[in-house]
């Protein structure tokens, strides 16, 4: 084999492997919303409001409390605290948490969250989509990222009527975990299609849950549905665990949300 021969081969394969090693998405999306949070004092309410207090481990001790939320260096902190300050209120914990609900919805593309997660016994943050028009589960649920404690992990996981209430999870496995950088900002993100939603985490893909072919009903709810946003600082429950009071107060900070629209619908 001659040199000039050797070193053609050689381009060619470092020109294949930079293409395929890019993010999928560059070339197929452009940036259609995004989320800078360079408000001096709060959250653009045209936007994002305050999730609500609800009966579920994740809904449980959320609130509109100002001290469980802040703006700073542009980033949202979103807060889990002890409830020192509100007598009336029975709820030992309280959270903040933040959703799109009504305001914005995202379709077919990729959207990304950069945020730090710090860590607590009990803490449990959370970067997850619901449906806009249908019920859970019919309406799938995408979970982005959930982090546990002071885990060096994350759950990226997919919930619908198939997986919840036929319980059907492993055809296709419904979840998955991926390593990130516990100390630091950290992006996080999903593209969906209509044939399959595609993870990731610091532009690295985790995880496929794909379109298939069953005569099962609702097994992928994605394809044509306008999701929302929930961000949230969640704090105890059944899978993340009990609280430690002394470890709190606990925030999570969010730098930027961005949502690209896929020029191609389909992977």
């Amino acid at each position: 084999m001659s040199k000039k021969f050797l070193s053609a081969t050689v381009l060619s394969a470092l020109i294949f492997f930079w293409a395929c090693s890019k993010p999928a998405y560059v070339q197929k999306s452009a940036l259609q919303w995004e989320e800078n949070f360079n408000q001096p004092v709060s959250f653009d309410i045209t936007r994002w409001s305050k999730i609500p207090r609800g009966t579920s481990d994740w809904n449980r001790h959320m609130s509109d409390f100002d001290s469980c939320y802040g703006m700073r260096n542009g980033k949202l902190i979103l807060r889990g605290i002890k409830n020192n300050s509100l007598p009336d209120d029975t709820s030992t914990y309280l959270t903040g948490g933040v959703y799109t609900k009504d305001k914005v919805v995202f379709g077919l593309g990729r959207l990304a969250v950069r945020a730090k997660l710090n860590g607590a016994k009990g803490a449990w943050p959370a970067f997850w989509m619901l449906a806009e028009n249908a019920e859970w589960p019919a309406g799938g649920e995408i979970d982005i990222m959930e982090r546990l404690n002071f885990d060096s992990i994350v759950y990226q996981t997919v919930h619908s009527y198939y997986t919840v209430t036929l319980n059907i999870k492993d055809n296709p496995p419904h979840y998955a975990t991926a390593a990130i950088n516990p100390n630091e900002f950290n992006t996080y993100a999903v593209e969906k299609y209509v044939d399959s939603l595609v993870f990731y985490v610091n532009d690295k893909k985790t995880f496929t849950y794909p379109r298939i072919k069953t005569d099962k009903e609702a097994q992928f709810p994605y394809a044509d549905g306008k999701h929302y946003l929930l961000i949230d600082m969640q704090l105890g429950g059944n899978w993340v665990g009990k609280i430690d009071p002394d470890n709190l107060p606990v925030e999570m900070e969010i730098d930027w949300v961005r949502f690209y629209e896929f020029k191609n619908k389909s992977k």
